[in-house]
């Protein structure tokens, strides 16, 4: 399948929309560094800091005032490794690493954007908000239908100017309007979720540099995650009860996104918890009833 996806649990979203065999569309931060060499230096979050006006050095920059966010300045990897505020002199200094670098601590909504671009121009674009549970981990994603004017009127104009050339998806997250990263792909555990053949324009985007998507069918979504604690070895729930699941009003998709064979040591999953399950929904109510009906087949609580 030319739609590049590592997970086999979101295979479910490609596997049936026809893409040309000479065509790669990315969903991995990996891939897109070593297919779109023209725009990789986004991934390089010191320069997307710097080409924004913002404060920002290298670890060993001593900061003009305190407090600042430090972080890697490449991490393909992402889960938000290694990184963390600093109050004082004092804690930067005892802590400076090399890779790092430290920028201006943002404040506002924690955004996350999907946006279809053609030479650079945005042509469509799709806000989410993460709801935190502690421990890096979440209560579920809100895909909201409606436009971010504080996201799009901040970011527009940095597209336009640093992606010129780029005809595909990308991917900003934002605190407070101002780009904290970027990426060259978009975000593929809710895209059913952004409506009927969204994939299948996406597809046309990537063979034909042309973005083709109604979206009449605008509405909030949810993505319901659940997390168990971190330890057991989990086993993936029956596929009959997934099914009846997912024909449940409200309901888009279930993901069962761990490898029940596979150590469980050997995932990469937040502080917080194990992540067994995601629930896309419509209706969020829905989409907690599933999370407890899975809950007590995968966890047993």
């Amino acid at each position: 399948m030319p739609i590049r996806e590592t997970d086999p649990w979101r295979m479910q979203y490609f596997d049936n929309v026809p893409c040309p065999d000479n065509v790669w569309i990315s969903t991995e931060d990996q891939d897109s560094w070593a297919w779109y060499p023209d725009h990789r230096w986004i991934y390089d979050k010191l320069a997307v800091a710097l080409s924004q006006g913002l404060p920002a050095a290298p670890h060993g920059v001593l900061p003009p005032h305190y407090p600042v966010f430090s972080k890697p300045t490449i991490n393909l990897r992402g889960m938000g490794i290694g990184s963390r505020a600093f109050a004082t002199e004092a804690e930067y200094t005892a802590n400076l690493t090399a890779g790092h670098f430290w920028t201006e601590l943002l404040t506002g909504r924690h955004v996350s954007s999907d946006i279809a671009l053609v030479d650079g121009v945005p042509m469509w674009w799709r806000h989410t908000e993460g709801i935190a549970a502690g421990g890096g981990t979440f209560d579920y994603w809100h895909i909201h239908a409606a436009a971010m004017p504080a996201v799009e009127q901040w970011c527009d104009p940095w597209l336009r100017k640093h992606l010129l050339g780029y005809t595909g998806m990308a991917n900003l997250e934002t605190i407070g309007g101002k780009i904290i990263e970027a990426h060259l792909r978009f975000a593929d555990q809710w895209p059913d979720l952004y409506g009927a053949h969204w994939v299948a324009a996406v597809v046309r985007l990537y063979t034909d540099g042309i973005w083709d998507f109604p979206d009449t069918d605008r509405r909030d979504g949810y993505s319901v995650v659940l997390f168990a604690p971190h330890g057991p070895r989990y086993r993936h729930p029956a596929a009959s009860l997934v099914a009846e699941i997912e024909r449940r009003a409200g309901i888009a998709s279930v993901q069962i996104p761990f490898h029940a064979d596979k150590d469980p040591a050997l995932h990469a999953m937040p502080p917080g918890g194990f992540r067994v399950a995601i629930v896309n929904c419509t209706d969020l109510a829905a989409g907690r009833l599933a999370r407890r009906d899975l809950r007590r087949a995968i966890v047993g609580a």
